[in-house]
């Protein structure tokens, strides 16, 4: 499959420099082309969640695939004066020739499991770490707080308002792109409506109806336009005084003459929960039944949550920057680690220790899959096992904690079914993943959180899903602590 390289910007210079230098090294070491393994994982569920939903994967593939160094970029290079002309004639043919494996968009996962698997010349690999994990961090931590709000919405359509808050350009667009999968209704941002075939809303600021002599006449001037979808921004001046009266005349006197409906009103400020009561009411009694209420600002997941309970009636909600930014939890720390390294045609693992526990890496080439208990068709662990391993369901699997052999679980043979997370995205330099709608990974993402318990999802103290190791690594990966700290 081939992507949409020729609209995708070249962004292979977004890498840190020691990428360069230690290619260097493997380059002027003759190791260019030792075969390696990489994983990408994180640590840490964003905002103390129980789930991440994985996003970002279809532009890492174009970012892959648009992958070279042009003249000016080798001009640049030069002009530092660390690297030698050698270096810049390897660098001037560059191509990802390596395989990749990574887990669907859409799909939720859960710390230290690999969501990335990379296969390639040590260099290639060194190469992509930068893009690869600027790409699917900050879709992955999108896509995760827009689950969250949505999620506290109960039903109710969430908008992402986000561009102007957003940290950039490229953060506003592909920030929309990650909210859509993670639930988002829609975007305000044009470029994602264009780019990814978002739908796009949006009515008016309140620099509208300012820039008019009076409240109503702005009102007006909006309805006789836009007669179909008519939404007025009603706290400009005085919400309950002002703002809903005015939308209730306009409704009666430009509208309904024209046989349409007033679509809805938006509140921007305020006690959310007390206006929309109000309003709603109002809006009842003018015979406004049908007119939607819509709220924005500095929405949360917490605060749609407080404001339901208490009563306020909402349609649907606009969310900017708590969600553009993920400003509760704005950084996602998705690690990019050497697994093991090939010579004399064997796999040799790799491991990365460290006095924070948490920081110990799982060795090998390694697949992942998903555990069903047959019974309630939901999803018991994830277990992590090296590339070769087969699993039986006609046997019973004893699944082990990642650093405590001791802390195990056996599942009983014919109780348990399993998938492999991981998808192949490239193969020996060749794309071989379809390209997938946004619409499509979103009724993918549907169907798989169908398979965890909801307690999973919980915002506080949600329950812990284990990401387990098979027997064969966890006594491998004990084997090589012991000999390395001996």
């Amino acid at each position: 499959m081939n992507f949409n390289v020729n609209s995708a910007r070249n962004i292979t210079l977004v890498m840190d420099f020691y990428e360069l230098t230690m290619s260097y090294n493997y380059f002027k070491q003759g190791k260019k082309d030792e075969v390696v393994y990489f994983d990408m994982f994180y640590r840490k569920n964003p905002d103390d969640g129980g789930v991440v939903i994985a996003a970002g994967i279809q532009q890492l593939i174009e970012a892959v695939q648009n992958m070279h160094f042009s003249d000016g970029d080798i001009d640049y290079l030069r002009g530092l004066g660390v690297f030698d002309e050698a270096f810049f004639d390897y660098l001037r043919n560059f191509k990802f020739t390596g395989s990749i494996w990574a887990v669907p968009e859409g799909t939720p996962v859960f710390p230290y499991e690999p969501l990335v698997t990379v296969k390639a010349p040590i260099i290639e690999a060194q190469m992509i770490e930068t893009f690869l994990l600027v790409t699917i961090n900050h879709q992955s931590l999108i896509a995760t707080k827009t689950r969250r709000i949505v999620q506290e919405a109960k039903g109710r359509p969430v908008m992402e308002f986000g561009a102007r808050r957003a940290q950039g350009y490229d953060a506003a667009t592909y920030g929309a792109r990650a909210a859509y999968i993670g639930g988002a209704a829609g975007t305000a941002t044009v470029s994602a409506g264009k780019i990814f075939n978002i739908p796009v809303l949006g009515t008016m600021a309140h620099s509208f109806v300012q820039s008019f002599d009076n409240e109503y006449d702005a009102f007006k001037a909006y309805a006789e336009i836009y007669p179909d979808n008519c939404i007025l921004l009603v706290d400009t001046y005085d919400t309950l005084k002002s703002g809903v009266p005015n939308a209730i005349e306009v409704a009666e006197q430009v509208l309904e003459p024209m046989g349409k409906r007033l679509a809805g009103i938006r509140i921007d400020s305020g006690d959310i929960a007390y206006l929309t009561k109000k309003a709603r009411a109002m809006l009842d009694v003018a015979g406004l039944t049908d007119c939607k209420i819509s709220i924005s600002n500095s929405l949360d997941e917490y605060l749609i949550r407080s404001v339901l309970e208490q009563g306020a009636q909402i349609d649907s909600f606009g969310v900017g920057e708590n969600m553009i930014t993920s400003k509760s939890a704005p950084v996602f720390g998705g690690v990019y680690k050497m697994a093991a390294v090939e010579r004399d045609g064997k796999i040799i693992p790799k491991i990365k220790i460290s006095e924070n526990t948490e920081k110990i890496t799982n060795p090998g080439y390694k697949k992942v899959y998903r555990l069903i208990e047959k019974e309630t068709n939901k999803a018991i662990a994830d277990l992590i096992t090296f590339a070769d391993e087969i699993i039986d369901p006609d046997d019973d699997l004893t699944i082990y904690s990642q650093l405590d052999k001791w802390l195990n679980k056996t599942l009983p043979a014919g109780e348990f079914k399993f998938y492999e997370l991981q998808k192949e995205v490239f193969k020996d330099g060749k794309c071989v993943y379809p390209e997938f709608t946004l619409d499509e990974i979103r009724e993918y993402k549907k169907k798989q959180e169908e398979l965890l318990w909801d307690e999973v999802f919980r915002l506080e103290y949600p329950h812990k899903y284990y990401v387990d190791l098979s027997r064969k690594l966890i006594d491998y990966k004990l084997k090589m602590l012991e000999e390395k700290r001996g």
